[in-house]
Formats: C-alpha cells, structure tokens, sequence
C-alpha cells in the first residue's frame, strides 16, 4: 500500500461514516443514506452496507458512480470520494467477504445490501474554523486579498488513486 493509500485509509477509519451518494442517471437507484464503513482494504476498495430496497435486486445497477461525504464534528478534516460502487451479490464472494471481515459477521442478506467502492478520486479538506487568526493576521489577509484579488482560495487537497502525484 502507497502512502496515499494508507493516508486514507487512516483518515476514511477516523471518520468511520459517511452519507452514500448514488450518481447514477438511472430512474431506479439506491437512495442517499448514512453508510457506516466496515472495510478499506489494500486495494483501495471501502465496504459497507445499505438498507435492501423494497424492489428485487436485479432491477438496479450493479455497478455506478457514487460520491461519499466524510464528516465528524471535531476533527479537523473533512473528506469526499468519488468512485465506482458495485453491488456485492454473489454468494461466494459474500462467503469470503463475511467470513474474512469481522465487521460483517452480523451481514443479514434479507435487511441489508454489501456495497464495495473502489475509490478514483478523494479530496480532503482542512476545515478552518480550528484556527483562530489575530487582528493583525485578518489585516494582513484582508491587504492581501486586496493586492492579489485571483490568487488561490482555499481548496482541497486531491488524490487521484492509481497515481503518485497529489496537486
């Protein structure tokens, strides 16, 4: 595992839930819900489960874009996903996956549906609001922002998986 890698892993289990954001244009697709992650494994893939919907499970997508929101009060970062999730049904691979990850134990295929994503895209934010400037620190920032008006805001730090740069 690359430290990119293991960066977010550390941070995804830190933040231990997100909300669960189908992109998908499909007219039937898995709602937006509140997913607490039970797996990121050395591949780059985080596990979860989602509430089973009312419909069969072979009229939805099995694979589809997803974005996932990381957030807990307290800490300082935030952090958001992109990827593609897919839809883990077949039996072995639920029989692996159950029997390997202790926090699967109590997977119950009748209420619940196993979610893998594998992660493409993650940007990270520092949150702000921890810092506390001086009087002297706005001033300076308020000046600057007068002589340099298009120089850089605040933004995310981005990593692109699969690749060793970070902009």
């Amino acid at each position: 595992m690359d430290t990119q890698q293991k960066f977010l892993h550390e941070r995804i289990t830190t933040l231990g839930s997100a909300i669960f954001f189908n992109l998908s244009e499909a007219v039937l697709k898995l709602p937006t819900s509140i997913v607490r992650i039970i797996h990121v494994d050395d591949y780059g893939y985080i596990w979860f489960f989602v509430q089973k919907p009312q419909q069969q499970l072979n009229e939805f997508e099995k694979e589809f874009p997803i974005k996932l929101d990381f957030f807990r009060k307290g800490l300082d970062y935030s952090l958001q996903v992109i990827g593609k999730g897919c839809i883990v049904n077949d039996p072995e691979e639920l029989m692996v996956v159950t029997a390997n990850i202790d926090e699967t134990r109590q997977f119950n295929p009748a209420k619940m549906i196993l979610i893998k994503v594998k992660m493409t895209k993650a940007d990270c934010f520092e949150n702000m609001t921890g810092h506390k400037m001086s009087w002297i620190q706005n001033a300076l920032s308020l000046l600057q922002s007068w002589i340099f008006p298009h120089a850089p805001s605040y933004g995310p730090t981005t990593y692109y998986l699969g690749m060793s740069e970070v902009s």
